[in-house]
């Protein structure tokens, strides 16, 4: 009975499930069939021999990262890097779209919008470029900092300085971006709301408080969720173009821990080891982060 419902179904939504097709075969190639390579965290890999002919080695390669003397500074660093711009960056998106949507005037709002988009559009590359120049001694930043009484030195030398500059200039690349769904969240909200909370005399604030914020709700603890589902990712481009030998004490995390190793260096197989511990971590967080969501909420991704 079961199987004739899928059929019928089928057969009335063909379309519709050919044009899925290639989603899916796209994440079959590309997300699942390559995860049998994590066989190569567990063996001696050498391309000459190939995956199946390597040595196995068991949890060698795992013991000699946690045993190895960067270990600590690796996850510290990574962790931090996310706090921070789990404080500052994540709520910078709703502000920024609470905040258009306050604004009446349609051309300035789109005005707003676009020129908090474009950010998103340059190439990280021509962005770090821009960052490196302007954080430099004679700098723009710098220059400007000197007028508060702030010594002129190069600022990304300074390792107390990194994660800001890293995750404040994160924001700035992205906030525009992230504002996006909010502001399609706060398109969906029922105006008459709003009429019914000024008739009974709430202001703008009020208004927030106990209509707008409550409305998107649901889309910021989605998105919460997938955002600490990813507590110990950092992306090691950016962090690859901005630190130096000065600032690693600070700067080094394991994404670029797992470059050095792996491209750098070839070790194909530690570099695996770390990058397998680094999702094992992740997906824990993102189960019990939804696991928590749906124990104190009616919001969880399932």
């Amino acid at each position: 009975m079961k199987w004739d419902l899928v059929r019928r179904d089928f057969k009335k939504n063909k379309y519709i499930y050919l044009m899925v097709l290639p989603v899916i075969a796209f994440f079959i190639i590309f997300s699942y069939w390559p995860m049998y390579g994590v066989i190569i965290a567990f063996k001696d890999y050498s391309p000459g021999k190939g995956i199946f002919g390597s040595d196995w080695i068991g949890l060698k390669n795992f013991t000699d990262f946690f045993s190895s003397y960067y270990v600590g500074r690796l996850i510290r660093n990574t962790i931090l890097i996310n706090i921070y711009d789990l404080i500052w960056g994540f709520p910078a998106p709703i502000v920024l779209a609470l905040l258009i949507n306050e604004i009446n005037s349609r051309v300035f709002k789109r005005t707003i919008q676009t020129i908090s988009y474009l950010p998103h559009f340059i190439s990280l590359v021509v962005v770090c470029g821009i960052i490196i120049d302007f954080t430099a001694t004679d700098g723009l930043i710098t220059t400007i900092l000197s007028y508060f009484g702030v010594k002129p030195t190069n600022l990304l030398m300074r390792p107390e300085l990194f994660r800001t500059i890293y995750v404040s200039s994160g924001i700035w690349q992205g906030v525009g971006w992230g504002s996006i769904i909010y502001l399609a969240a706060l398109s969906a909200i029922n105006p008459n709301l709003y009429e019914a909370a000024m008739i009974d005399g709430a202001g703008r604030w009020r208004q927030t408080i106990h209509i707008t914020l409550p409305s998107i709700a649901p889309t910021i603890i989605i998105l919460l969720i997938l955002r600490l589902g990813s507590m110990m990712s950092v992306g090691y481009e950016k962090i690859i173009l901005l630190y130096n030998s000065s600032t690693y004490e600070t700067a080094d995390v394991i994404s670029s821990f797992v470059y050095r190793k792996g491209l750098q260096e070839s070790n194909y197989s530690y570099s695996t080891a770390v990058g397998l511990f680094n999702s094992v971590i992740n997906f824990v967080l993102i189960i019990v982060a939804n696991f928590i969501s749906r124990r104190v909420s009616e919001t969880s991704l399932w």
